[in-house]
């Protein structure tokens, strides 16, 4: 068995199928196939079930899989600590976001910290709250800004780094819009467009309806705030939205904060409570602190 044959197991494990691997490992999809063929071979036993429209462990490839991440783990784990003893620094970091938050800079960041380690590789991924928290837990992702509810993820240790109010926003041609706040009570009575669940900014806004006693009529949904604003621009609904966004909304929109209660969502910096971290990613995760403002 070889430690490439291991490295394209865990890939296709993870990408659930042959051509998405292949991509991600930057190699002909035949070549995947074939070392995957070669280490059944020398198993005794196929690793995948393909009769569907993606593949699946089989019972085997359950049993091998811990087994061939602790492989490459401890390969890893060696030429970390080789490059830590001659001091250099090189790799790959991966940074998860919600969103590109404008007052954070994180491309400013970015750029700082890739001037300062040249021959670190970056990547930049974009997803929801769940999914980021879930990847930092993994070690899929090295660090992340996620929108949080009550309650940091399990598994994730979080700073954070910016609060903001939520508000309503509505068409100006909208019975709301002569009003200069909106009551939660009010709010939960019209047709609301909303971040989807597994946002930190819908858990808040769903919490709050709960502890109310409340049950929110989401018409619509979408991923970004900017798509919120149009929908309610089109006179769809009442959009729910970070302060930073109602802040920016076109001509032909009103937006007011959304009261009693009062409403807040939290954007937090969100690392790996536990696990092994490369160099790379701790002066990532040192950096990122010396860029963002102190706590409050």
């Amino acid at each position: 068995m070889e430690l490439r044959q291991f490295e394209y197991f865990v890939a296709v494990t993870e990408e659930a199928g042959f051509t998405k691997a292949a991509a991600r490992l930057h190699v002909a999809q035949p070549g995947v196939s074939a070392q995957i063929r070669q280490l059944e071979r020398e198993l005794g036993q196929p690793l995948f079930d393909r009769s569907g429209r993606t593949v699946r462990l089989t019972e085997a490839g359950e049993a091998v899989l811990p087994y061939a991440r602790a492989a490459l783990a401890a390969v890893e784990g060696a030429r970390r600590s080789v490059d830590e003893l001659t001091g250099l620094l090189r790799g790959h970091v991966t940074i998860g976001t919600i969103d590109w938050i404008q007052s954070l800079d994180l491309p400013g960041m970015l750029a700082d910290f890739h001037r300062d380690h040249p021959n670190v590789e970056i990547t930049v991924v974009q997803h929801d709250a769940v999914t980021l928290a879930g990847a930092l837990r993994e070690g899929r992702v090295d660090l992340a800004f996620l929108s949080l509810g009550s309650e940091a993820p399990e598994g994730v240790t979080t700073r954070i780094v910016l609060e903001q109010h939520l508000f309503a926003a509505v068409a100006r041609d909208h019975a709301l819009a002569r009003r200069s706040s909106l009551r939660l009570q009010a709010l939960a009575e019209e047709d609301l467009i909303s971040l989807p669940k597994g946002t930190g900014l819908r858990a808040v806004l769903d919490e709050a309806c709960a502890a109310a006693g409340l049950t929110p009529r989401i018409a619509f949904e979408a991923g970004e705030p900017p798509v919120l604003a149009q929908l309610a621009a089109h006179g769809l609904g009442v959009a729910v939205l970070p302060e930073s966004a109602a802040r920016a909304l076109p001509d032909g929109l009103h937006a007011m904060p959304i009261v009693r209660p009062r409403l807040t969502g939290r954007i937090a910096l969100a690392w790996r409570t536990e696990g092994p971290r490369s160099p790379a990613a701790r002066a990532l995760i040192t950096r990122a602190h010396e860029h963002l403002p102190p706590p409050t």
